[in-house]
């Protein structure tokens, strides 16, 4: 069981081992000795007075307590599983499809937009000729309506599940591990098209599709369950 010490800290101290460690010890009952592991497990500003500070919750390890080692998001072959259908590449989509694969199904996403490199030119479109195209724009396409916004990572509800997971899996596919430890933590626009392609390759490695252009129009059901859906007022698929 980890013990977990609040300190503030001035910003030219942050990167200050043994200043972050002295002030911690001023808190506990115990010493660097008794200590096997330790690390910043949450970071903000405080900036409400004159003199900005950073707030550092700290987590130690005492020994003979082990730090839990995370593994990174493996890659499982399910391409003879059950499918099940995902609509729409959002975050939401992607993160569904990843969790179903966890769950030994297969995942086939419905994407109404295009992949997320081909969505700039559209984009573009709309800034300097005033184009839209109403499939694939700043809401639609893979990645959802952040991709191209801004790529904050913000919420404020304490009922989502394992938000943590979530923000685990963008590390794993890219982003930098400091979003594990912000209080507002920013993967940014330049990093997260790399990202929705690094979790789109590894959707379709594990067997799984990610179809684009292809958008919900109808769906049929029995006993309260969906067992049909078309596509592009078309082609029904049954589940």
């Amino acid at each position: 069981m980890s013990t977990l010490v609040q300190i503030q800290v001035l910003p030219h101290h942050l990167e200050n081992e043994d200043h972050i460690l002295e002030k911690v010890f001023q808190k506990v009952d115990f010493s660097m000795n008794d200590v096997s592991q330790w690390s910043i497990r949450k970071r903000s500003i405080d900036a409400r007075q004159r003199r900005v500070l950073y707030n550092l919750q700290i987590e130690l390890w005492l020994n003979g307590d082990e730090k839990p080692v995370r593994e990174p998001y493996k890659i499982s072959d399910i391409s003879n599983k059950p499918s099940v259908a995902i609509i729409g590449a959002g975050p939401a989509g992607l993160y569904a499809a990843l969790r179903a694969i966890e769950g030994g199904l297969k995942p086939i996403i419905y994407e109404r937009g295009k992949d997320v490199r081909s969505r700039r030119r559209d984009l573009a479109a709309i800034n300097k000729e005033h184009i839209v195209n109403p499939e694939s724009n700043y809401c639609f396409g893979e990645g959802g309506a952040g991709t191209y916004s801004d790529g904050k990572l913000y919420t404020r509800s304490k009922k989502r599940g394992n938000v943590l997971k979530a923000m685990e899996w963008f590390v794993d596919f890219g982003a930098t591990p400091d979003i594990l430890v912000d209080a507002h933590p920013h993967i940014g626009t330049n990093k997260l098209p790399q990202i929705i392609t690094a979790m789109r390759e590894a959707i379709i490695e594990a067997g799984g599709e990610v179809r684009f252009n292809e958008k919900l129009t109808d769906l049929k059901h029995e006993n309260g369950q969906v067992t049909s859906i078309q596509i592009n007022n078309s082609v029904w698929y049954d589940y």
